[in-house]
């Protein structure tokens, strides 16, 4: 089964090695037919403590690292 890829900014990099990286989706109400806003906040693996609080990041699912860890960054997200 492939691995979920998800975009985000990086709103904490407090952690040694570790980022949270908070991911908005956007999609219409079924109902109501207003288009929502929800964010979602992951503890991301950042082995080179690399990334910084605002930068634009891809992370992706892997095996749990740690007791919250369980998504890995794997590059710099795209604006468009």
């Amino acid at each position: 089964m492939p691995k979920r890829i998800l975009q985000g900014s990086v709103v904490s990099d407090k952690g040694d090695k570790t980022v949270v990286v908070n991911v908005d989706r956007i999609f219409t109400h079924p109902l109501l037919k207003k288009t929502v806003r929800r964010s979602n906040r992951f503890h991301a693996h950042d082995a080179e403590n690399k990334f910084k609080v605002g930068d634009l990041v891809r992370i992706q699912e892997c095996a749990p690292k740690s007791k919250l860890k369980r998504w890995e960054v794997i590059g710099e997200g795209s604006k468009g």
